[in-house]
Parts: C-alpha cells; sequence; structure tokens
C-alpha cells in the first residue's frame, strides 16, 4: 500500500511540475500582450527557469540522499505551491519571472528525488524502464493538461489568466498529501556510502561521475533532446498565432496537440522497447522527425490571416506538425532507463543531477535561439534549423551505443 502512494506520489507530483514548466509558452504569449513585453525579453523567462534548475540541482543533488529523498520532496512540493500563489497575487512580468525560478528549484529537487525513487521501488530493469515511462508519459499529459486550464481562463483583453494558477495549486497539494502518508526505505541510496566519502565531498563525486565518457556522452544527448522539445514546444503558441494566424486562445489548444503526440508516444513506448532493441528504435524515431520537418513546414507558406472561428477553419499544418511529438517521445525517457539501469543505486542521485542540469541548459539554449530566429526570421526558418540538432542527437546516440557496448563488455571480463 505504501508503494502505491509512493508511485501516486511521484506520477502527481511530475504531472504537477509538467503543467508548471511548460505553462512557460502559454506565459510567454500571454506577456507580449499582457505585459507589452518583447520576444527577446519573454523568452528569458525559460532561462529564469531552466538557469534556476541548472544551478540548484547541481549544488544539490548529490547530497539529496543524507537530506532524505522523502523529505527533500515535501519541500519541493511546498514550494510549488508557493509559486503557484505568487503569479495571481502579483500579476507583473516580475511575478512570472520569480514564478518560474521557484518552480524551477523546485523542479531541479523532485526530478532528482523521482528518478532515484523509482529505483526504489522496482526490482529489474523491465520494471525500472516500464515505470519510467509511465511516470514520462504522465508528464506530457500533464503538459497536455496546462494547455487546456490555460486556454480556459484567456481571454482578449484583462489578466483573468492568470487565474489558471489557483486550479494548478491542487495537483502538488495532491501529491504532498500523498508523499505525507507514505513512508520509504532508503537505505539502498546509502549503500557504498563510505568507498564515496574516501573520493571526496560528493560535489566532487558528481563532477567525477561527468568526467566519465559513457556518462559525459550520455549529458550531451539529453541536452540535445531538450533544446529540441523545448525549442518547439515553448514556441509553438506562438508559431501557431503568428505563423499560422490562429487565435490566442485556439494558439494554445492547437500546441497542446504536441504534448497529446508525445504523452500517446511515451505510454506505447514501455510495450516497443521491452520487443526491440532501443538503438534501432530511436534511430527511426528521428528519421520521422527529420522527415515531418522537411515534409510539414512547407505547408505553413503563404498563409495569410483570414478569421479562424472554429477547427475546420484551421490550417492543416496545425493538426499535422505536432505530430512531430510521437518521434521525440520515446528518446529521452529510454536514454535515461539504459543509464540508470547500468549505474548503481548510489549513484542514481548524481547522474540525475546532471540530467537535470544539462536538461535545463539546453531547454534555455533552445528557447533563447528559437526566440532569436522568430524575431529576426521567421517562424518557419526556426523550426526548419530544429534539422541541425536532430543530426547531432543521431550522432550521439551512436556514440552512447557504442560507449555502453564497451561499459558491458568491461564489466563482462573477468578480473
Amino acid at each position: 500500500m505504501a508503494r502505491t502512494r509512493l508511485i501516486a506520489a511521484m506520477i502527481l507530483t511530475y504531472v504537477a511540475f509538467a503543467m508548471l514548466l511548460n505553462s512557460v509558452g502559454t506565459v510567454i504569449l500571454q506577456s507580449i500582450s499582457s505585459f507589452h513585453v518583447t520576444k527577446p525579453e519573454a523568452s528569458t523567462l525559460e532561462g529564469f527557469k531552466d538557469i534556476t534548475i541548472a544551478i540548484v540541482s547541481f549544488l544539490t543533488a548529490s547530497y539529496l540522499p543524507r537530506i532524505g529523498l522523502r523529505n527533500a520532496l515535501i519541500g519541493a512540493l511546498l514550494l510549488a505551491i508557493a509559486a503557484c500563489t505568487v503569479m495571481p497575487l502579483a500579476g507583473s512580468f516580475g511575478a512570472a519571472q520569480l514564478h518560474f525560478a521557484m518552480v524551477g528549484a523546485a523542479f531541479a529537487v523532485a526530478k532528482v528525488v523521482v528518478y532515484s525513487m523509482i529505483g526504489l521501488v522496482t526490482d529489474d530493469a523491465r520494471h525500472h524502464a516500464s515505470l519510467t515511462s509511465l511516470i514520462e508519459g504522465m508528464f506530457m499529459v500533464g503538459v497536455l493538461s496546462s494547455y487546456w486550464v490555460f486556454s480556459a481562463f484567456i481571454d482578449p483583453t484583462g489578466l483573468r489568466w492568470l487565474n489558471a494558477y489557483w486550479v494548478l495549486a491542487v495537483i502538488p497539494a495532491l501529491a504532498l498529501a500523498f508523499i505525507l502518508s507514505a513512508s520509504l526505505d532508503e537505505r539502498r541510496t546509502h549503500a557504498g556510502e563510505e568507498a564515496a566519502d574516501e573520493q571526496g565531498p560528493p560535489l566532487v563525486a558528481m563532477l567525477r561521475l561527468a568526467a566519465l565518457p559513457l556518462v559525459l556522452v550520455f549529458i550531451v544527448c539529453a541536452f540535445v533532446f531538450v533544446l529540441i522539445e523545448q525549442g518547439i514546444g515553448t514556441w509553438l503558441p506562438t508559431f501557431n498565432n503568428e505563423v499560422l494566424h490562429l487565435p490566442a486562445q485556439m494558439s494554445v489548444q492547437a500546441a497542446s496537440l504536441f504534448a497529446a503526440c508525445i504523452a500517446l508516444g511515451r505510454f506505447g513506448a514501455g510495450a516497443v522497447m521491452a520487443r526491440f532493441d532501443w538503438y534501432p528504435v530511436l534511430n527511426i524515431c528521428l528519421a520521422v522527425l527529420a522527415a515531418l520537418i522537411i515534409l510539414v513546414l512547407p505547408l505553413a507558406d503563404g498563409l495569410r490571416p483570414v478569421p479562424i472561428e472554429s477547427w475546420r477553419d484551421a490550417p492543416i499544418a496545425a493538426f499535422l506538425f505536432p505530430m512531430i511529438g510521437f518521434a521525440l517521445a520515446p528518446i529521452y525517457p529510454t536514454i535515461i532507463s539504459v543509464m540508470l539501469s547500468a549505474m548503481p543505486n548510489r549513484h542514481h542521485p548524481s547522474l540525475m543531477g546532471l540530467v537535470v542540469v544539462f536538461s535545463a541548459l539546453g531547454g534555455t539554449t533552445g528557447s533563447l535561439i528559437t526566440g532569436a530566429l522568430f524575431a529576426h526570421l521567421d517562424g518557419r526558418t526556426a523550426f526548419t534549423l530544429m534539422l541541425v540538432p536532430t543530426a547531432l542527437l543521431a550522432a550521439g546516440l551512436f556514440l552512447l551505443r557504442r560507449r555502453i557496448r564497451a561499459s558491458e563488455t568491461a564489466t563482462a571480463q573477468p578480473a
């Protein structure tokens, strides 16, 4: 029963942070109209979120087992609830920056805790991958829900959309209730601490872990993937509004299709990965991603502003482009599960700390680059150039597979 409550707390935590973190695209769109900021200024919201995630994760991830995973998650959820109250009470662009900094700090802790807890509530690599895919799939359900919650509060004028945060505060409150009612055996996260202490302070041990060739290739892959996902996801509402000329409310709702495709793709990824080797599957995903970018974006050429009163009036690109979410879906949870399954439990917090740091940096980089391209070129060009990091990710996965095989061979050889 305690295990069920822990899994429920982990899932709700991920849903809560999905809704809060990925509201940044909607907030960028609304900040431009409500707070009258420029696109480059609005894109800094991603930085307040992701830079905070990177800094807090780097400073705290390796210490979390000593603090206690359960205690750390309780603190993160309390901070998330507090962040939800800042936006509707203050109602300014500065409040939005503060909000995303608070959410980023809380998520930096929560993500490391949740992924470390997966190893404590599962018994083998297969169940680890299954629960990882489920939690990441529910993350995208949260992203999808966020678009629709905000669209329900958006009106052409005023700040009514800020009231959506009162609704969002309920989810971390529920997660907090579940984690408070469950106990967690954390002894496996402390196994080998004596040997780790001999290598120096936790931050030094984390940096040594990052220097391993296998881990280095892995975190680069995570960085590039998040650059692609956040670059598209954050600016998709603006793309729908400015390039496809959808109304603001429909722009946000149409962007939810991207999240829906990722969610469905991740729910199905568990079954696919149980039957097929991860490397060819992920390469097929990248090929499909590139093909959709090349084939679908030209459909946005030459569109002119026309009255759009219903979904029947929306251009076909609004429905086809979000399908790249299916191609992106399996990549992130798969590479993380592959790495965590190959590492001792005591390394999971440090490894996830590195993932969170570089994922945050990738998200900020993707948002800033895409925002600059939107401002100086156009939305179609900005999204077309995602082919470059897609090619880099394909190269990274090739190197990752080679390093994993080399590591497995070295481990299998007798001493």
